[in-house]
């Protein structure tokens, strides 16, 4: 799908609302019929201040488990609950409902930004360090590399044996 501005999409509503086929709509605009049917819902439910820009608007793990619990197990519609709590696009909630399934049914945070650790390394590699230093420092930042990877293995372990855990009582 196209990125459309404010403007295109309040075009769109209005005519729509004219009485235009949403089939030519999706032709004009080189937009999906289905991207132009959820926008004409949208925008009714909520009005048009709900298309303007609103980039990266936080959910907390605690509504966004609630949002998904009303799919999973209140059985509505993912394009009708979307709609409900005004997501740009239902594709939103089909990410989080698989990376909910794919985290053993559990809410997992993205982390933003860089990691505290990394900036720190940046921060303490000398140029004018000795041979024994630089063996030193890459013994250290290898052991710390193993020890990562010994503890993201055993993560995967746990998630694995969970996801298991919850096929078995299905």
């Amino acid at each position: 799908m196209s990125k459309l501005s404010y403007k295109d999409k309040a075009k769109i509503y209005k005519l729509r609302k004219e009485g235009k086929q949403i089939s030519y709509l999706s032709a004009k605009y080189k937009v999906r019929s289905d991207n132009i049917a959820y926008l004409i819902r949208l925008i009714d439910k909520h009005g048009l201040g709900i298309i303007k820009k609103d980039f990266n608007k936080y959910y907390p793990p605690y509504q966004k488990e609630e949002i998904i619990n009303r799919i999973l197990i209140g059985g509505e519609s993912i394009t009708s609950v979307a709609i409900d709590i005004g997501l740009s696009s239902d594709g939103i909630l089909h990410n989080w409902i698989s990376k909910y399934k794919e985290n053993g049914y559990n809410i997992v945070e993205r982390k933003r930004g860089r990691s505290p650790t990394i900036m720190k390394k940046q921060k303490t590699i000398n140029k004018d360090e000795t041979e024994k230093e630089k063996i030193k420092r890459l013994e250290e930042e290898n052991l710390y590399l193993k020890a990562e990877l010994e503890y993201s293995k055993k993560l995967r372990a746990v998630v694995q044996a969970r996801k298991n855990q919850q096929q078995k009582k299905k």
